[in-house]
């Protein structure tokens, strides 16, 4: 529907009226018939109502221009409201022709004045399609809209008289989004009782049009002159953060605003929303060249004005400072990162409270967020350094930089019978069995117990006499079974271990060989 603001009223009679025109689809039973001829009669109260508002406004514009001195500019404004009101009347009348025509054509009223035809399925689509009276119609109205953009400048105001296509409830429907405005409104079956409603509707949204044009033309002259009418006392402090034992310091002034003056404000050229003559001014502030942990900023506000037919432009520099957010990092270790290890920081920045939304962005190694605890993230170093930007709603906070270390070697230790072989002393017996552990470093296995999961999985076991090697066995995985070569064993003989692969299994679960180990070469001697 064309037209300004709607009361809850008229939308409320506007809804009937589209839920009744999908039903007379349906052919449904008289009762139907009988609901269009109420809402008709709401249409044509609701028009009457409208009018006299129109006129009211109309007579406010003439105020105005009086009380102004009737200012050249101001009188042609009211020349053109008045002008308008003729057209609008004019339109209105034609339409309600229409109306007439329909009431005579199909019987007209009985002696208790109620519509004879009303039933009648058959004359609207004649009068409108057959005879062609339905493009005149859609004409009429298309022509009052254009002269509503001339009149006013806007050109906002969309035609009245619309084809199936251009209304948005049948814009999709296969059915219906082919008809044009006459097959639409008054095509087959189109009850005598459902044209009228469809033209008391077409004059209500005449009237509101009418009604919408001349609020633009009232804001043209003193009717919408700017008017102060709320008054506040505002504080404008050096600064809103003071030190113990500094002073603070502040403007205090009067300012006022206009509810009605409906000014357009920006920051920066982008459009903010004002309410009560308020601009609500919120942004994201972004970091800087920072000083001594501050970055000043500036923002250009402007506020635009219509008073009495001309805009008037206040702009105004407003200076303002961003502080450094402090990053506080928390992790296993602080120091440094582990290189291809999953390294797990908290980051939090808590100046920024529950607005901090973070993302990361690594430089040399990858991070993946944990979605269930902000800024929990895990760092893959790849690199020699990592750098860690961190950003809150896409704008950067800060970056943070570490050192990698590589992962230190684990340590080679030969166990029988569970305990650790004492290297130095040898073993008393020949060993039926080994196990070879590949142990971590313990400062770095309490840091990331994760990725210190060490494994031999290849080995060669030499039994030694001499300078002569006895027996060689080849080994998968840490176990060494060595019941054959026990029983060869001599007192004085060595077991020489070869360690020849150590895998890593990481955080992940997946495993890589790790070359980094010792010793590589171990001597077992048996007593």
């Amino acid at each position: 529907m064309a037209g300004g603001k709607q009361s809850a009223r008229d939308k409320m009679i506007g809804m009937m009226y589209l839920v009744l025109t999908a039903l007379l689809a349906l052919q449904v039973s008289n009762s139907v018939l009988e609901k269009f001829v109420l809402i008709n009669m709401s249409l044509e109260a609701t028009v009457q109502e409208k009018v006299a508002s129109n006129l009211g406004t109309i007579g406010r514009i003439e105020a105005a221009v009086t009380e102004s001195g009737e200012r050249a500019d101001d009188v042609a404004v009211l020349e053109k409201a008045k002008a308008l009101r003729e057209e609008t009347e004019k339109t209105v009348q034609e339409v309600e022709t229409y109306k007439t025509r329909l009431v005579e054509l199909t019987g007209g009223k009985d002696e208790h004045g109620q519509l004879i035809g009303q039933k009648d399925i058959d004359t609207a689509p004649a009068l409108f399609i057959n005879e062609g009276e339905g493009d005149k119609l859609r004409e009429l109205l298309n022509s009052y809209s254009d002269y509503l953009r001339k009149t006013t400048g806007d050109e906002t105001f969309k035609n009245i008289a619309l084809d199936a296509k251009d209304v948005e409830v049948f814009a999709n429907d296969p059915e219906q989004n082919s008809k044009g405005f006459a097959d639409l409104n008054f095509g087959h079956n189109t009850p005598m009782v459902g044209a009228l409603a469809t033209l008391s509707q077409l004059q209500m949204e005449v009237i509101d049009s009418e009604a919408r044009a001349l609020d633009l033309l009232a804001r043209q002259v003193g009717a919408a002159d700017l008017k102060f009418d709320q008054i506040v006392a505002m504080v404008r402090p050096e600064s809103n953060i003071v030190a113990a034992g500094t002073k603070f310091r502040a403007e205090l002034f009067i300012a006022a605003s206009s509810s009605s003056a409906n000014p357009k404000m920006t920051i920066d050229g982008k459009e903010i929303p004002v309410v009560g003559g308020m601009g609500q001014v919120e942004f994201t502030a972004t970091p800087g060249n920072y000083v001594n942990g501050r970055a000043e900023k500036t923002f250009e506000a402007a506020i635009t004005v219509n008073s009495r037919g001309k805009d008037t432009t206040f702009v105004n520099t407003v200076k303002y400072f961003v502080s450094k957010p402090v990053i506080q990092v928390q992790s296993a270790s602080l120091s440094a990162l582990y290189l291809n290890c999953g390294n797990e920081l908290n980051i939090q920045v808590p100046a920024m409270g529950e607005a901090y939304d973070p993302s990361f962005n690594v430089t040399g190694g990858t991070a993946t967020k944990d979605p269930s605890k902000k800024g929990f993230v895990t760092v893959v170093p790849q690199a020699a350094k990592v750098d860690i930007a961190v950003s809150s709603g896409g704008n950067l906070i800060g970056t943070e930089t570490f050192t990698v270390k590589r992962i230190p070697k684990p340590e080679i230790v030969v166990y029988d019978r569970g305990r650790a072989v004492d290297m130095k002393m040898g073993v008393a017996q020949p060993p039926r069995a080994l196990q070879l552990r590949a142990e971590p470093d313990e400062s770095f296995a309490s840091l990331l117990p994760n990725d210190a999961r060490f494994r031999v999985t290849d080995s060669e076991i030499a039994l030694v006499r001499g300078a002569r090697a006895v027996v060689v066995r080849r080994f998968q995985g840490p176990d060494i079974n060595l019941a054959d070569i026990a029983g060869q064993a001599r007192s004085g003989d060595a077991i020489v271990i070869d360690i020849k692969q150590v895998q890593r299994m990481n955080f992940k679960g997946a495993t890589e060989d790790f070359n980094n180990y010792g010793p590589r070469i171990l001597t077992v001697r048996i007593q």
